[in-house]
């Protein structure tokens, strides 16, 4: 879990933003991945200005859901000059996210490569419901990382925002922590 993330309260990570059916979002990037253009309607969906957008790494909308190992191929593939197509779950400015089908190739000037153009498309609710539970498996396989979501009592919640701050920890390391450290359960 990156230390970056705090411990949601909200349900903003749920609300899922619809990309309308006839539209194209278009980015273009560096080679390293900083973009370099981005469509109106990649700002819309997306949540950030186009201004907001330009010069940020393209994974400013990496969202916690997708595999480290999708990213791997994508960049492996891309570099060898071929063309990645694939299903995408990208974060929104607001937390919230939207998927899309995307394809990412080269852009090419005198014969060399000079960065990267990706167009994503709307999909259907099917291929998002197929590829959420394909990417938590991967997730789970390959990093042994699980979502969860807990109803908790206030008072636990605030005495575990306390613990955070004091510790400096982020709230899920403190329940990893103690969890992975409680080994043996008392019976009463």
């Amino acid at each position: 879990m990156p230390k970056n993330q705090i411990l949601e309260k909200t349900f903003d990570m749920f609300w899922e933003t619809d990309v309308p059916e006839n539209e194209l979002i278009i980015s273009r990037t560096d080679l390293k991945g900083t973009i370099t253009y981005a469509n109106e309607t990649f700002a819309k969906i997306s949540g950030y200005s186009v201004d907001e957008l330009i010069g940020k790494p393209h994974n400013i909308i990496r969202h916690p859901d997708m595999p480290k190992s999708i990213f791997e191929n994508l960049w492996s593939t891309i570099k060898q000059g071929k063309k990645w197509e694939g299903y995408i779950k990208n974060l929104r400015k607001d937390k919230g996210y939207y998927w899309v089908k995307t394809e990412i190739s080269g852009i090419y000037k005198n014969g060399k490569l000079i960065g990267y153009k990706s167009m994503r498309y709307k999909i259907s609710d099917t291929q998002k419901r197929q590829m959420q539970n394909l990417y938590d498996k991967i997730r789970e396989e390959e990093e042994g990382i699980v979502r969860l979501v807990i109803y908790t009592k206030k008072e636990v919640y605030e005495k575990l925002e306390e613990l955070s701050k004091k510790l400096n920890k982020h709230p899920v390391e403190i329940v990893e922590e103690a969890i992975l450290n409680f080994d043996y359960i008392k019976e009463g």
